[in-house]
C-alpha cells in the first residue's frame, strides 16, 4: 500500500489553478487601465485649454504606466514581451517608455536546482559529465528561458547554455489567448486595426520559440545566408553546438559584447563623447550593419530573425523568433519598400492590395494617407521634429484609414521594423530602413522577373542584373 503524497497533490492542484488565477489578474488589471482611460477621455473633453489638456494627458499616462508596469512585472512571462513592444521610444507615450524600458531585461530567474533538473533530464547526463565548469548564477533571464555561462569538457572556449523555464509554455499560451479576446474587443470599439490577426501570428511564433531545435536550425540557416551573401557578414551569429541541443536546451558560443542601448555609457567610460562625431559615426555604422542584415534576410530570402529588441543585439542574438515569409508576401513587401523610399503613393496603394492589407478610407486624400500609414508601419524614419509616434492619435493615418484585414504572416515584418525603429531612436539616430533596403528590394524583384524598369532606371537595373548573374 502506497502512502498518499499530499505535497504532490497540492502541487498538481496549484498548477491546475494557475492559468485561471492569471486570467483573473489580467482581466481585473486590463479592465482597470482601459476604464481609467475612457473616463479620463470624457473628463478631458470638457477642458478647452490645449496646454492644460496636454498636462492632464501626461498625468494620465504616468498613472497608467505604473499600472501597466505592475501588471507586466507581477505576471511576467508573455507580458514581459508585451512590455518590450510597448516600451519603445518611438511608439508609446513617453511616460510608458520611461517605466517599461526597465522591464525588458528583468524576467525573474528560475532557481538553479530547477534549471539543473531540466538540463540533466534533457541531456540525459549530469552537469558534471558534460561541463568542465558551469556558473549557477544566470547571465540573464527572459520570458521563456535563462542563460548560464559554462565550458564544455574538452573545449577551451566558453559557451552559453540556454535553458527553458519549467512550466512556462502553458502559462504563456493562456496569456496570449486572453490578449486575443481583449484585441477583438479593442478593434470593435476603439482601434480600427486588425489586432486579432496580429495576436494569432504572435501565438504561432511564440509556440515556435519553445522548440530550441528549431531555433538552432534557424541560427545556422541565417548564418549561412549572411556569409554567402556578403564578403563579410554584417552581424556575428553564434556557433551552435549541435550535440548539445534539445527542445528545451540550447548550447552556443559565448559572445562578449555590449547591449546596444548601453553603447553611449561604454563610450563615455572610454573617454569618447557619446554625442561627438566619432560616436555618431560608430552608431551609424552599427545601425547600418544591422539594417543591412535585416533587409537582406526579409527581401532576398524571406527567412529572418523577427525579434531585434535591445536585449538581443550585440550581447548574443536570440534566434527564437524567426519567420519564413512566402514569396508572394516577400515580393509584395519589396514593392512597398520601394514605394516608401520613392514617396510613391500610387505604388503604396497597389502594394497594400498585393499584400492583402484590407483598408477602408474615411478621408478624401486616400492615397496620400495610405502612403503615410505605410511609413508609420513599415519605415524606421521618424517625421521631422517628432520623437514619439502616436499611431492611434486623432490625427493619425490609422484614424483616417481603418485596417480591417492584416495578413498574420506580415506581423513579424511589422514588429521587426518597429523594434529597429526603437533601436534607432534609442541610440539617437533617425534613419530610413526603406531607403537602405530599396536596392535590395529592386534586386529581389529583378531576380523574380517581376520588375519592369523605366528608361531612366535601365542603366541601374542592368548593373544589378550583372551583379545578380555573377552571384
Amino acid at each position: 500500500m502506497h502512502a498518499i503524497d499530499f505535497k504532490e497533490i497540492q502541487e498538481k492542484l496549484s498548477d491546475g489553478f494557475r492559468p485561471w488565477q492569471r486570467s483573473f489578474q489580467f482581466w481585473a488589471r486590463a479592465s482597470d487601465i482601459y476604464t481609467g482611460y475612457k473616463v479620463f477621455q470624457l473628463r478631458v473633453s470638457f477642458v478647452k485649454d490645449v496646454k492644460k489638456q496636454e498636462e492632464l494627458w501626461e498625468t494620465q499616462h504616468e498613472l497608467a504606466a505604473h499600472k501597466i508596469y505592475a501588471m507586466c512585472s507581477d505576471l511576467g512571462g508573455f507580458f514581459l514581451k508585451v512590455a518590450q513592444i510597448l516600451g519603445k521610444p518611438d511608439l508609446a507615450p513617453a511616460a510608458w517608455v520611461r517605466k517599461l524600458v526597465t522591464l525588458c531585461d528583468q524576467a525573474p530567474a528560475t532557481p538553479f536546482d530547477s534549471i539543473r533538473l531540466v538540463l540533466e533530464k534533457e541531456l540525459c547526463k549530469s552537469i558534471d559529465e558534460v561541463f568542465e565548469s558551469f556558473d549557477d548564477k544566470p547571465l540573464g533571464s527572459a520570458s521563456i528561458a535563462q542563460v548560464h555561462r559554462a565550458r564544455v569538457k574538452g573545449d577551451k572556449r566558453d559557451v552559453v547554455v540556454k535553458v527553458q523555464h519549467p512550466g512556462v509554455e502553458k502559462l504563456m499560451m493562456t496569456d496570449i489567448r486572453n490578449l486575443q479576446i481583449f484585441a477583438l474587443y479593442m478593434q470593435k470599439t476603439d482601434i480600427k486595426f486588425d489586432l486579432f490577426s496580429i495576436t494569432k501570428e504572435m501565438e504561432k511564433q511564440i509556440g515556435y520559440e519553445f522548440d530550441f531545435k528549431r531555433e538552432a536550425n534557424a541560427m545556422e540557416k541565417i548564418r549561412r545566408f549572411l556569409y554567402d551573401n556578403n564578403r563579410k557578414s554584417p552581424v556575428l551569429v553564434p556557433r551552435v553546438l549541435p550535440q548539445l541541443v534539445t527542445r528545451r536546451v540550447l548550447v552556443m558560443d559565448y559572445v562578449n559584447g555590449i547591449p546596444i542601448l548601453r553603447l553611449g555609457d561604454e563610450m563615455a567610460k572610454r573617454g569618447i563623447n557619446p554625442r561627438g562625431r566619432m560616436a555618431e559615426a560608430a552608431k551609424l555604422n552599427i545601425l547600418s550593419s544591422l539594417s543591412k542584415a535585416y533587409g537582406q534576410m526579409i527581401l532576398k530570402s524571406g527567412f529572418f530573425h523577427a525579434d531585434p529588441h535591445p536585449g538581443n543585439i550585440l550581447i548574443c542574438k536570440d534566434y527564437g523568433q524567426v519567420k519564413e515569409l512566402p514569396d508572394h508576401l516577400r515580393l509584395g513587401y519589396a514593392n512597398l519598400v520601394i514605394s516608401i523610399a520613392d514617396n510613391n503613393a500610387s505604388l503604396a496603394s497597389q502594394s497594400f492590395r498585393e499584400l492583402g492589407i484590407v483598408t477602408f478610407a474615411k478621408c478624401e486624400n486616400e492615397q496620400q494617407e495610405l502612403l503615410q500609414l505605410a511609413k508609420t508601419m513599415f519605415d524606421t524614419k521618424m517625421p521631422p521634429g517628432v520623437s514619439v509616434l502616436q499611431p492611434f492619435s486623432e490625427d493619425s493615418s490609422i484614424k483616417k484609414i481603418s485596417v480591417e484585414g492584416f495578413p498574420e504572416e506580415l506581423f513579424s515584418v511589422l514588429r521587426t521594423v518597429i523594434l529597429l525603429r526603437g533601436l534607432s531612436v534609442g541610440i539617437g539616430l533617425n534613419c530610413s530602413c526603406a531607403q537602405q533596403w530599396k536596392p535590395i528590394a529592386e534586386e529581389a524583384l529583378l531576380a523574380s522577373g517581376r520588375h519592369s524598369p523605366g528608361r531612366k532606371q535601365k542603366r541601374r537595373f542592368s548593373s544589378l542584373r550583372r551583379l545578380y548573374t555573377r552571384d
